[in-house]
């Protein structure tokens, strides 16, 4: 934003020297009475200049106009994702009390409850990264592919997937996300069964962003 009102106010300030360059010129030249009609002739000659001069500090003007709608949106959708934060710890707190509101489940097992939520979050977690940038394609394919290695990744993602595609294949990297989650799924099934080892998943709450950067996103279990 800062980069475009800097761009708004030198295209500014440029049109302003253009429209004040002949009254400074006949100023320094101390000369009365003059032509007006040559001088009109000679600031036809800024005409074109002045266009494009005007021009970008419109599109100065477009630019941070969008910037700011950006930002709006980018603050809108950290909000919601903070509040959804808040309501996965409530459910992770007394599972027996909140999760029924999310209606029946298949899941029977108190602990498997708690597994897919967890892996739900980190599937969150590694969609905003890929999102914003933060999570590139490569180590979030090693993400996932440590994910699926294990039984509770791959349970978690048959339940999950049709959720996850009808909330996120509106826009090309939502798509371009599910493609990744979807490959890592199928090479890792066609890897062999599932480990019943801890996976790399029981890692991923440690690392910062910018040391070793992990996923979350949710469905309701």
């Amino acid at each position: 934003m800062g980069r475009a009102l800097g761009l708004v106010a030198a295209a500014a300030a440029v049109l302003a020297a253009l429209l004040l360059s002949p009254f400074v010129l006949e100023d320094i030249s101390g000369s009365k009475g003059v032509d007006w009609n040559r001088l009109s002739q000679v600031g036809a000659a800024y005409g074109f200049t002045s266009a494009i001069v005007s021009a970008l500090a419109l599109a100065g003007v477009a630019a941070s106009l969008v910037v700011q709608n950006r930002q709006a949106r980018a603050e809108q959708v950290q909000g919601i994702r903070s509040y959804y934060l808040e309501l996965v710890r409530l459910e992770l707190d007394d599972m027996a009390l909140y999760q029924p509101v999310w209606g029946a489940t298949d899941i029977a097992d108190p602990h498997d409850r708690k597994r897919h939520v967890y892996a739900d979050l980190m599937m969150n977690y590694a969609w905003m990264g890929f999102e914003i940038g933060t999570i590139r394609e490569p180590l979030l394919r090693d993400m996932l592919a440590g994910m699926f290695s294990g039984e509770a990744g791959r349970h978690y993602w048959s339940r999950a997937q049709i959720s996850w595609t009808a909330s996120s294949s509106g826009s090309r990297i939502g798509r371009r996300f599910l493609a990744i989650v979807d490959e890592e799924h199928a090479r890792a099934v066609a890897a062999g069964p599932p480990s019943r080892r801890p996976s790399r998943l029981v890692h991923l709450t440690c690392p910062s962003p910018e040391q070793r950067p992990h996923g979350g996103r949710q469905s309701a279990p």
